[in-house]
């Protein structure tokens, strides 16, 4: 079953849903996975991203995205002109990713204020709908529907346990959640999809865990 978003498409500013609303979500998802205002952006685009960015305004709309900008913003337009105003330099590029990867993609290695790096993989993938595949080298599946907890933490026995039943006394039901690691015992990622809005002192708490290293509230987009 199709909702109205899926058939009406997403309110936006631009001519295409999948190379300005899509491209503006990216922006805006990849800019909270940062964490921080970026001060630095490379931009990779793959496929019909690298071939029509210009002329479909795609590069304006992932770049409104890492300035904050919600799809329907009239800043959109001039996005490229903000952002140096706003202390964010940003570069493209183009790449090609072979067959296998989705023709609306975009690599971000952003550099934040405070210097925090990283690097996001998404792709458009119609109707205004993205998802998020990569954070860092970590395989993920973040669309940005839910109200997510991202936690970047030591893989050792007991942390995601600890997670789990700081969201369970606060009533928080978990709609999906995905664990991905590097190798054993090193780095790893959780990231935890909710039904309803995470309170704030849950940032706080999952942050004063030894073995966190880094965690994000994500509302929805």
């Amino acid at each position: 079953m199709h909702g109205v978003f899926d058939i009406i498409g997403p309110v936006m500013i631009g001519p295409s849903s999948s190379h300005t609303a899509g491209a503006a979500r990216l922006g805006k998802m990849a800019r909270t996975i940062l964490g921080e205002q970026p001060a630095a952006a490379i931009i990779e685009l793959h496929g019909s991203f690298a071939q029509t960015y210009r002329g479909h305004g795609t590069d304006k709309a992932l770049v409104a995205g890492l300035l904050g900008y919600s799809t329907d913003d009239t800043r959109i337009k001039e996005a490229l002109t903000t952002a140096p105003q706003r202390g964010l330099n940003v570069t493209f590029k183009t790449v090609d990713l072979g067959d296998n990867a989705h023709p609306n993609t975009a690599i971000f290695h952003l550099t934040g204020v405070l210097g925090r790096k990283v690097k996001v993989v998404g792709s458009s993938t119609g109707g205004g709908n993205i998802i998020i595949t990569e954070i860092d080298g970590y395989a993920v599946e973040l669309t940005g529907e839910y109200y997510t907890l991202i936690s970047i933490h030591q893989d050792k026995p007991g942390v995601i346990a600890l997670i789990t039943h700081m969201l369970a006394q606060e009533t928080v039901n978990i709609a999906f959640m995905r664990v991905s690691r590097r190798e054993k015992g090193s780095q790893a990622l959780a990231i935890i999809e909710a039904d309803h809005p995470l309170p704030e002192h849950i940032l706080t708490a999952v942050s004063s865990i030894p073995a966190v290293k880094l965690a994000l509230l994500i509302p929805p987009l």
